[in-house]
């Protein structure tokens, strides 16, 4: 059976007319009648007894006339629902992001998105990076944010700005007065940071490694939220990418910038290459539309 057959079908059996059914469909007699014929074929009997004066159902007919109200309803339900969704009037998008960008970033981003898109929801997991690319690589999220990953990965990677990894230090530390500080002098101090496998911690350790030095680490924590309280009630300093600054000044510890060596790295889209739904593309064209770098400078 066709969509065509049924509303056919639909359109004789409510009307018990086939000239009726006709200007309801602006179909042809013949066009309608071949119509029925068919889907009587397909079906194996017919549906409609039929003289010179009168249509009628027969007992078959009759017994897929709710059957045929019912198809014809979810279809007509279904195709609604695909329009809203391609046209964004309704819908769902999902999305991993660090917990760095997600609390940061992210919140006026998904504010823009509502204002345009007021009928889609919107799903945020906010999980550490490695567990971003997981879950866009096992598409249980379309779009993730994260830092660019190593070239062995199989996701596209779309980058939004570069992030510049800063200096975070206790508001009562005599470094509190430079502008600006080098490593060799920062790692002097005790050092604070996150817990390997982060990826935080591994580009630290590389960028250090690659210039002959090392993290003397004294203090280590799965959140930088607890390496920001670390920091500021004393226990040391720490470098967190640029987009944590915000959060670190929160927590009462003070950024300066870092130098020699520079540590940065690109955040971006991560997706899986295959077409994005309306929706999540809509959101993905407004995360490339903002100007990230801007708002960290």
């Amino acid at each position: 059976m066709t969509v065509k057959q049924i509303r056919a079908f639909l359109a004789v059996a409510q009307s018990l007319s086939f000239a009726v059914a006709c200007e309801r469909l602006h179909l042809s007699q013949s066009a309608l009648s071949l119509t029925i014929k068919a889907l009587e074929e397909g079906l194996g009997g017919r549906l409609f007894t039929r003289n010179t004066r009168n249509v009628a159902l027969t007992a078959e007919g009759e017994s897929l006339l709710p059957l045929a109200r019912r198809l014809i309803a979810d279809w007509d339900n279904a195709e609604d629902e695909l329009r809203q969704r391609f046209t964004l009037q309704r819908g769902r998008v999902t999305l991993a992001a660090m917990p760095s960008f997600a609390g940061n970033l992210l919140p006026p981003i998904l504010k823009t998105f509502r204002a345009r898109y007021p009928k889609v929801n919107v799903t945020v997991n906010d999980v550490i990076n490695e567990q971003v690319l997981e879950m866009v690589r096992d598409r249980q999220v379309e779009l993730g944010v994260a830092f660019e990953p190593t070239q062995s990965s199989s996701l596209e990677f779309t980058p939004l700005y570069i992030d510049r990894f800063v200096a975070v230090v206790p508001l009562d530390s005599p470094l509190t007065e430079r502008d600006d500080i080098d490593w060799q002098t920062l790692l002097k101090e005790p050092f604070i940071t996150l817990q390997r496998p982060s990826t935080v911690r591994v580009m630290l350790e590389e960028h250090l490694q690659a210039r002959g030095m090392k993290l003397p680490v004294e203090f280590e924590s799965h959140q930088l939220a607890t390496v920001g309280r670390m920091v500021a009630s004393g226990l040391g300093v720490s470098a967190v990418p640029a987009l944590c600054a915000g959060q670190m000044r929160e927590l009462g510890a003070r950024c300066i910038t870092l130098r020699d060596p520079v540590v940065e790295r690109a955040i971006g889209v991560l997706t899986t290459g295959h077409e994005l739904s309306a929706a999540a593309q809509a959101l993905f064209d407004i995360l490339k539309a903002e100007n990230l770098g801007e708002r960290l400078s």
